[in-house]
């Protein structure tokens, strides 16, 4: 099971999210589960528009690297362009979790390293996996998400 954190800031962001979630679906396997949107705070970068963020449980056979390939083949179809790191995207969809693997290479760091330290990552990953264990931390997601000491504002998006 592999676990995706989907974000847009820019354009029309619930269908982006909607139409990446189907890309995903087509492409990497079926989805097992999802969040519901949050509209989160900028993180990183703040001086840009509030984003849209869901988090998705896939079953896959891809490999975690060809997993990181199609996830970036589906950004640059929705119309993502890299500029600034952290920065405004159309569309932006991390890898946060490959099963229990642990594993990091110049192109790809399982589990993501920043998860653990971002609200809009936590709150909707422990809305459909409150006792995932992280592997290196061994925690839970709603142990992760009590300690974090990020105060980034997480909204459920109506």
């Amino acid at each position: 099971m592999i676990y995706l954190l989907l974000g847009a800031n820019l354009g029309d962001r619930v269908q982006t999210l909607h139409r990446a979630v189907d890309l995903i679906a087509e492409r990497l396997g079926t989805v097992m589960q999802q969040s519901a949107l949050y509209e989160t705070a900028p993180w990183g970068v703040v001086d840009q528009p509030a984003y849209l963020n869901q988090v998705l449980a896939v079953e896959t056979m891809l490999r975690p690297e060809d997993v990181l390939v199609q996830t970036q083949i589906i950004e640059q179809e929705l119309g993502r362009v890299r500029f600034e790191k952290w920065g405004a995207r159309v569309i932006d969809i991390d890898m946060l979790y490959y099963d229990h693997l642990i594993q990091q290479s110049d192109t790809l760091t399982i589990p993501h390293p920043y998860l653990h330290q971002r609200r809009f990552t936590l709150v909707p990953l422990a809305e459909i996996a409150p006792n995932l264990v992280h592997p290196v931390f061994k925690k839970t997601t709603s142990e992760l998400l009590a300690e974090c000491a990020d105060n980034g504002e997480v909204i459920p998006y109506l």
